[in-house]
């Protein structure tokens, strides 16, 4: 999650410096932001910022999970895997590097106030919202808008209510559709390929300004942490027109998902449950 510039700065005079050992040597830096799976830091360059992956608590574990050692690592393997892919396919992400086990270099990006949930198949909220089973196969994609404030519940949003409140104009509203039909094409046919189904996942969106032009990218990270994963491994027969298979959630999210993707770093270990968007 990134700042605008005046958030930024109210919130690097609130943080402490914070000494972090890089390398072979000692560096300060201001801590921008923290939240239960990543730190943000100045970056070393203006327009940059460093972010930090923690072993913090499986996102929307319900019930809550403790912190998971090695999640932090993982994630960050699996994010630059994801957000490097995008960037060669020409989908522009703040990604510019990784720099080490837990930390990556990124854009610095204004970030709308929005989650983007993108649907596939039928499961957690549009289940219980519209009584699909879940595991069915929706007719198309479905991107839905997701008003971030975790005081209201992350309520969702129409396009009318983004429009009204300044939030983002029709111009952002199209082009946020056109970006995660893509990215949603893209991680689809990757997870595909590992015998992974995505029913769905949660995006992202900031602005950055490239002289007068504004653009979107694709901001945060993309992870389990973010994703409903199922196995289609375990499956003994094939599907049948208009058969619904109950969902078969992945084991162990996330090392299988890293293993599978070949970006497992080495004495990563841990067993956990995947994590699952409302």
């Amino acid at each position: 999650m990134h700042y605008s510039a005046e958030e930024r700065q109210a919130e690097a005079r609130r943080a402490p410096d914070v000494i972090q050992e890089t390398g072979d040597s000692m560096a300060r830096r201001k801590k921008v932001y923290e939240g239960k799976a990543k730190i943000l830091y100045e970056g070393p360059e203006p327009g940059t910022l460093i972010q930090y992956f923690k072993d913090g608590d499986v996102a929307d574990a319900n019930p809550p999970q403790a912190a998971v050692d090695g999640k932090g690592v993982l994630n960050n393997r699996l994010s630059e895997f994801f957000m490097s892919g995008l960037n060669q396919i020409g989908v522009p992400t703040h990604f510019i590097r990784r720099i080490n086990m837990r930390e990556q270099l990124v854009r610095m990006a204004e970030i709308m106030p929005l989650e983007i949930v993108i649907r596939n198949f039928a499961a957690g909220e549009i289940s219980t919202r519209l009584g699909i089973p879940e595991g069915t196969p929706l007719p198309r994609p479905i991107v839905e808008y997701y008003f971030k404030d975790e005081k209201l519940g992350t309520p969702m949003v129409s396009e009318e209510h983004i429009v009204a409140f300044g939030w983002g104009n029709q111009q952002d509203l199209d082009d946020i559709i056109a970006l995660s039909l893509r990215v949603n094409d893209f991680l689809s046919g990757v997870m595909l390929g590992v015998g992974i189904r995505l029913a769905d996942f949660r995006l992202e969106v900031g602005r950055i300004w490239e002289g007068d032009f504004m653009r979107l990218i694709v901001a945060d990270e993309i992870s389990p942490d973010s994703c409903r994963l199922w196995d289609m491994r375990g499956y003994e027969a094939p599907e049948r027109e208009g058969q619904v298979r109950d969902p078969v959630p992945l084991a162990d999210v996330y090392t299988e998902l890293a293993r599978r993707l070949g970006v497992l770093p080495t004495n990563v270990t841990h067993t956990t449950k995947p994590t699952l968007i409302n």
